[in-house]
């Protein structure tokens, strides 16, 4: 890993060490046959699963999924590896038998610090989330009886410019600098846009073809325009725009869901228990890379528009699902269609997963936010000083923050925080907890003391309830969260009122 690997491997769980010992023993002794030095590295170590590998079939196990009718309860609190105990190698088995039956519906245990959403956290937890995500993969995949081995990314030489045909990282290092913040190309927001605006009701929108030349032609001019806003947005039809959307993802460089983790996704349609294929799409969704991460949700908010206009349009759910799936599971090779064709049905129910699911996927499970907590705690334990200068000023930061201890520690006595509200005309605040305050009752309060009859109240953006620093970098609070329990995980955070980047 980048940062603090002793700070990782301390935050691990027992069946995560022992997967970490097993694969770390079976690469080192991979790497001394080809009489090579050892090196330990996440993504090295562990790897996507290879598609090939798949669990012998058996009879259908519900164990831990119930009928099709009822709903699952997911927790966030426990690691899912922990809870597939019950589906050891041997048991799991093929999920096709069940395609075509009624979706599962699952319900969240809403925990008490609140949900997160992806968003919600730095863009530094969220790579760690994205180390730990991997190796909970790995030990769940272990457990469901799938096999992980490494899956060697060819590199290629892509294009630096342009639309069609580059990565998505240079489009956005492009787009940044006419649009400062963007997350998702601006091309592919604006074919999204489009589609939104004219054709949602338009009968067959993404199965019927657009016409090719034409798709062709715009392709040409969007290459040639796009960038010197010259293009002529109104002269695009609605299933030429479908066209040139679909074009867009087919012919990215490195697929959407990465050629890294493709198999992992493909070997997650081999999970019976539709609980646990939620819970390895959950983990998968978090280890994407923040581009393609976020280029996905826009497409899956916008497929769920499509499909709630079902009525006019007749695309169903599966329909789009199925649509969608070859576009997002590229097979290469020389036995590329075939493979496709195969696996068609199956890419299908997983794309119909993620759109149904998509608003669950983007969360991130409280155990995995723990173990950042523990990660960030272990690396700053761990940080010596290198010179005098730094050793001052580590032990004048060290005195400031046992000051501030001893004062945290009277006002945790007496259940009172600092709010920090530095867009307010009250910039701070005291405010005594109690076991039921909530987030949404500080935002409501600051409102209160601040926008009484203020018209620029109304104009306002709005303010979020952010903890910061402690032992996390950044996170954004759910109004619903209970802040005494925030406060007793990370006692030493700030407490900050401001609004959203997202």
């Amino acid at each position: 890993i980048d940062g603090p690997a002793e700070a990782l491997l301390s935050t691990l769980t027992r069946s995560q060490a022992a997967m970490v010992k097993k694969r770390l023993d079976n690469y080192t002794q991979t790497l001394r046959k080809r009489n090579r030095q050892p090196m330990r590295h996440v993504r090295d170590v562990f790897s996507t699963p290879d598609a090939s590998v798949i669990p012998p079939s058996c009879p259908a196990d519900t164990n831990g999924s119930g009928s099709a009718s009822e709903t699952v309860v997911l927790s966030f609190d426990v690691p899912y590896s922990e809870g597939a105990g019950a589906h050891r190698k041997g048991r799991e088995c093929c999920g096709l038998m069940r395609l075509w039956s009624a979706l599962q519906s699952f319900q969240i245990v809403r925990p008490r610090q609140g949900v997160t959403r992806v968003n919600d956290l730095s863009s530094e937890d969220i790579k760690k989330i994205g180390y730990i995500s991997l190796i909970e993969l790995t030990t769940f995949y272990d457990f469901l009886g799938i096999e992980m081995k490494r899956n060697r990314v060819v590199r290629s030489r892509a294009r630096d410019s342009g639309i069609f045909g580059v990565p998505l990282t240079t489009l956005l290092e492009n787009d940044q600098k006419k649009s400062p913040g963007s997350r998702v190309p601006l091309v592919f927001k604006k074919l999204l846009s489009k589609l939104e605006q004219t054709g949602l009701q338009t009968e067959g929108i993404l199965r019927v073809p657009g016409s090719a030349s034409r798709v062709k032609h715009l392709r040409q001019e969007l290459e040639l325009k796009f960038y010197e806003d010259r293009f002529d947005w109104d002269q695009v039809r609605q299933n030429d725009a479908a066209g040139l959307l679909k074009m867009f993802i087919r012919e990215l460089p490195n697929p959407l869901l990465t050629q890294q983790h493709l198999p992992a996704f493909t070997a997650a349609q081999s999970i019976s228990s539709p609980k646990h294929q939620i819970q390895a799409l959950h983990l998968l969704i978090l280890l994407l890379p923040e581009a393609n991460r976020d280029t996905l949700k826009a497409l899956l908010e916008f497929l769920r528009k499509v499909v709630a206009y079902e009525e006019k349009n007749r695309m169903s759910l599966w329909n789009v699902s199925m649509i969608v799936a070859p576009n997002l599971f590229t097979f290469r090779g020389k036995n590329a269609k075939q493979e496709e064709m195969q696996g068609a049905v199956a890419a299908a129910q997983l794309v119909r997963l993620l759109i149904t699911h998509q608003d669950l996927l983007w969360t991130v499970p409280c155990f995995l936010i723990s173990h950042v907590r523990k990660m960030n705690e272990a690396a700053t334990g761990k940080k010596t000083p290198t010179s005098e200068k730094s050793k001052r000023r580590l032990l004048k930061r060290w005195n400031l923050e046992k000051e501030r201890e001893r004062s945290e520690v009277t006002d945790f006595r007496d259940g009172v925080i600092r709010v920090h509200a530095p867009l307010h005309a009250k910039v701070s605040m005291a405010i005594q907890l109690n076991a039921e305050m909530k987030a949404r009752d500080i935002m409501a309060r600051f409102d209160i003391e601040n926008g009484r009859g203020s018209r620029s109240a109304a104009r306002r953006q709005r303010q979020y309830l952010f903890e910061v620093g402690g032992n996390i970098g950044e996170r954004c609070l759910d109004p619903d969260a209970h802040l005494l329990d925030v406060y007793r995980v990370n006692p030493h955070c700030e407490w900050v009122l401001k609004s959203r980047l997202t």
